[in-house]
């Protein structure tokens, strides 16, 4: 799917990190929350609460998660799951295109 219809946007973006990532919120009809945004050439720790899955529409990055021992490589069109109530490095390559799925 490239859009998400019938949806709010809330105005105000998610700024991170002096700026190296942001996003905005989106509300689906059925409550859904989601993410869409950009991460900039930089290295990040990020935590989660919930889980997600982050599905990467355009850029490069290599992934480190809190359970794993290396970092993998991953490109637009691929996504990979955090936990909840965890941990993941971000080596951002190549300007990051993203989707975050909650929950």
């Amino acid at each position: 799917m490239s859009q998400f219809d019938h949806v709010s946007v809330l105005k105000k973006a998610n700024v991170y990190f002096d700026g190296k990532c942001v996003s905005h919120t989106v509300l689906l009809a059925d409550g859904t929350r989601k993410s869409v945004g950009v991460i900039l050439p930089s290295t990040l720790h990020f935590t989660t609460g919930a889980p997600e899955v982050m599905e990467l529409i355009e850029g490069r990055c290599r992934v480190k998660l809190a359970s794993d021992d290396a970092f993998r490589d991953y490109t637009g069109g691929q996504s990979f799951d955090v936990p909840g109530n965890s941990a993941f490095d971000i080596e951002v390559t190549e300007t990051l295109h993203y989707v975050c799925h909650f929950g």
